[in-house]
């Protein structure tokens, strides 16, 4: 009997020395590496980027940005300031920055080799910007800064980070004006639309509105609907909405899908409610005051518009058409047997 408790408390100080060297040499031992970055840590497998050196890369790459694209910055800028129906240009970027925010947990932890490739998008990018430079194409310039945006993503983080941010990234085309042959090509066909539906909404306020080809005769008075006034601007800013509300919702997929579908009429409504507030101060106060809505006033008011009739197909959308979740197959089977 004694052998066995001296065996006993030999083997449970054997056991004890074990586990005290054990844990000295885990304290000793340094960490080994994890292929897997902890939420909210500055590093880039991909390049060996860590800490302090993701900031440096960051701020050259910044850097580099600003220097290159910095004309194209003002010159788009400047759009967005005489044009109103560009004005939504002021809001892309930042509207960006909140769908990488939003797509936050979505954000690849383990990524480690560079995307090479991206220097293809980089590539790409002084292409597109040495045509516009060549033909005079001004949007081009534009486009080519966001490719560079693209481009340089992909190598610092990767085919999946690249993946991760760009609807982000495509969602900065919205930013920039579209081509003036494009304008030219589509305006005429919208112009006539939006005479035809002004002149009906004013006929409904009781005006003597008559349209003949894009001009709206308002009895003795004439209301010319020009190639500014015939959407196709405020089609690039509700589709610009629509796609933020698209990529960050979590509605059905039907549901987005008929937001896109009623994003053209919306917009083509909201630009005739402008014309028609046109038409009836040109009518009821006086030419002057119909002028300065038109031209200085009336960009800023279309698009708030178009997002409220917007929220308003959304909002009966939801009271139309309600979402079921089908229960489970043995759910339905549960309730059959108890009922």
């Amino acid at each position: 009997m004694a052998i066995r408790q001296s065996k006993r408390r030999r083997a449970s100080r054997d056991a004890q020395q074990r586990r005290e060297v054990f844990a000295r040499e885990r304290a000793v031992a340094p960490p080994r590496p994890s292929s897997v970055s902890e939420p909210g840590a500055l590093v880039s497998p991909a390049l060996g980027l860590h800490g302090l050196d993701w900031i440096v890369a960051a701020l050259v790459v910044g850097a580099t940005f600003f220097c290159i694209f910095w004309p194209t910055i003002v010159a788009l800028v400047g759009d967005w300031q005489r044009q109103a129906d560009y004005s939504h240009g002021f809001l892309v970027a930042p509207l960006a920055l909140v769908v990488l925010w939003l797509r936050r947990d979505r954000f690849p932890r383990d990524f480690r080799r560079p995307g090479w490739l991206g220097l293809g998008l980089v590539l790409m990018s002084v292409a597109v910007a040495a045509v516009g430079l060549r033909y005079f194409l001004a949007p081009l310039a534009g486009w080519s800064m966001i490719l560079w945006i693209g481009g340089v993503c992909w190598v610092l983080g990767g085919r999946r980070v690249f993946v991760w941010a760009l609807p982000a990234i495509v969602f900065l085309f919205f930013m920039v004006p579209l081509p003036y042959r494009t304008e030219h090509l589509f305006s005429g066909p919208l112009q006539r639309v939006a005479t035809i539906i002004s002149s009906w909404i004013l006929q409904a306020f009781g005006l003597p509105a008559v349209a003949a080809g894009n001009t709206i005769y308002l009895g003795d008075h004439q209301l010319e609907v020009e190639q500014a006034c015939s959407g196709l601007r405020t089609m690039v800013g509700i589709a610009a909405l629509v796609y933020v509300f698209v990529i960050t919702t979590r509605r059905s997929w039907w549901i987005r899908a008929l937001l896109v579908l009623f994003a053209a009429p919306v917009a083509l409504l909201a630009n005739s409610l402008r014309i028609v507030a046109t038409g009836l101060l040109f009518h009821f106060v006086s030419d002057p005051a119909s002028r300065l809505f038109s031209h200085d006033l009336a960009g800023w008011f279309t698009i708030p518009v178009a997002a409220a009739l917007l929220g308003g197909v959304l909002w009966l959308l939801g009271r139309l058409l309600v979402e079921v979740e089908p229960a489970a197959g043995p759910e339905l089977l549960g309730r059959s047997q108890a009922s």
